[in-house]
């Protein structure tokens, strides 16, 4: 088996993903894309032709973002990129890093040299639960596997771990604070690639949710989003499978939670031999890679197997890892995952987070192993990890080591 390389990673900004209010909604995810291919042949001076696929998370693949998008991309990108098949995939939250890692295992395996790899999300043109899906709207089919949003699973996290509303603000406080820093240091400038309309002017050059302004005080004025007469149905399914959770608190609002944003990530991955033949130097090693399943009505807790395999397949331990970025779904999950592995939390999202900058489904996974692999090269640290919370109750990991 040959290993399994990172020659570069590339992004859109993240733009509000609020119909004809955030700056990427008139841009089509096909051109969120088309934008990332251009890069990619352009920062590398590659040769498209040389790429063996290119694989996209897409959460909500219907309408805009329906058929086979990354096929389609493909087709209309710069030259040479419509010799390149395309690939849709969907699992959840996870689907962008779960791309990646399809894309490193198709290249240890040897029968692939070079996967484009990442995933689009236009959330201002597609809201949440846009395809459908008998989990969320079949009755029969959630009260068998006893279905809550995951809004109130992450309240259910919290009431389990005893995360007060004062620690979910506090850390995503923190994560506004850290996201507004990185940008204004350009922490995020490597691989970040601006916007453009067809006549060139920029549409949107840097992350466009971030609230420099957020506050402790403003924080606590905000209302939770998860309660109200909903939360009492969920709270009697949730008894269904954990009866000890007898008060169960609405604390994740719309500032501990992440936000809803447009945005693509692509990351390019091959083997040993065929950077060598193209003449690029790789970045980072890809060591180890994780799937896990956890309770499907808690949902949230993936993270923390998921990583403990991929750590045990890359011969590893959660002590000796640099830096995590662990998807902020909602304040408790990096929390619970700090809690669970003994991870300080001066080891994650140390520039914030999806609370800060938003969370585009099937884009972030990709996203976030960018943000790591700068950072472990700013830093001239070694070991990292990128790992989310899925829907349904997964957890996706990878570990990666900077070369």
């Amino acid at each position: 088996m040959t290993g399994a390389f990172i020659y570069d990673a590339v992004r859109t900004p993240r733009g509000k993903g609020k119909p004809g209010a955030g700056a990427l909604y008139e841009v089509k995810p096909i051109d969120l894309v088309v934008t990332l291919l251009e890069a990619l042949r352009e920062r590398l001076q590659l040769d498209p032709a040389r790429v063996d696929d290119l694989i996209m998370g897409i959460s909500s693949a219907v309408g805009d973002q329906g058929s086979c998008l990354p096929r389609i991309a493909a087709l209309c990108g710069p030259d040479g990129w419509s010799q390149v098949p395309g690939m849709a995939l969907q699992r959840f939250c996870g689907a962008g890093l779960e791309a990646v890692n399809m894309a490193a295992e198709k290249v240890r395996s040897g029968w692939h040299d070079l996967i484009a790899a990442g995933g689009v999300e236009s959330m201002s043109r597609l809201g949440l639960g846009a395809s459908g899906g008998a989990w969320i709207y079949d009755p029969a089919t959630s009260l068998k596997i006893a279905y809550v949003p995951q809004g109130f699973s992450a309240d259910m996290v919290a009431a389990l771990h005893g995360f007060s509303r004062e620690q979910l603000d506090g850390y995503a406080l923190r994560s506004q604070e850290l996201a507004a820093r990185a940008r204004r240091e350009g922490y995020f400038a490597r691989s970040l690639v601006p916007v453009r309309d067809g006549s060139g002017l920029t549409v949107l050059d840097h992350d466009e949710y971030i609230r420099e302004e957020t506050t402790a005080g403003s924080l606590a004025t905000l209302k939770p989003a998860f309660g109200g007469a909903a939360a009492v149905a969920n709270a009697a399914v949730a008894r269904q499978r954990y009866p000890e959770l007898d008060r169960i608190d609405a604390v994740h609002t719309a500032g501990n939670s992440s936000g809803i944003v447009d945005g693509a990530a692509l990351v390019l991955v091959g083997s040993e031999r065929m950077g060598q033949e193209l003449g690029l130097r790789p970045r980072a090693r890809i060591l180890g890679t994780g799937l896990a399943t956890v309770d499907s009505t808690l949902m949230l807790t993936g993270p923390v197997p998921a990583t403990q395999k991929a750590l045990a397949k890359a011969g590893l331990d959660a002590g000796q890892i640099d830096l995590f970025e662990v998807n902020e779904a909602f304040a408790a999950v990096p929390l619970h995952f700090s809690k669970t592995l003994g991870v300080p939390l001066e080891k994650i999202n140390v520039n914030g987070g999806a609370i800060a900058m938003g969370h585009p489904i099937g884009a972030t996974g990709a996203i976030i192993v960018g943000t790591l692999l700068d950072e472990l090269e700013r830093r001239q640290q070694r070991y990292g990890v990128a790992t989310l919370c899925v829907a349904g109750g997964m957890g996706v990991a990878t570990v990666i080591e900077r070369l």
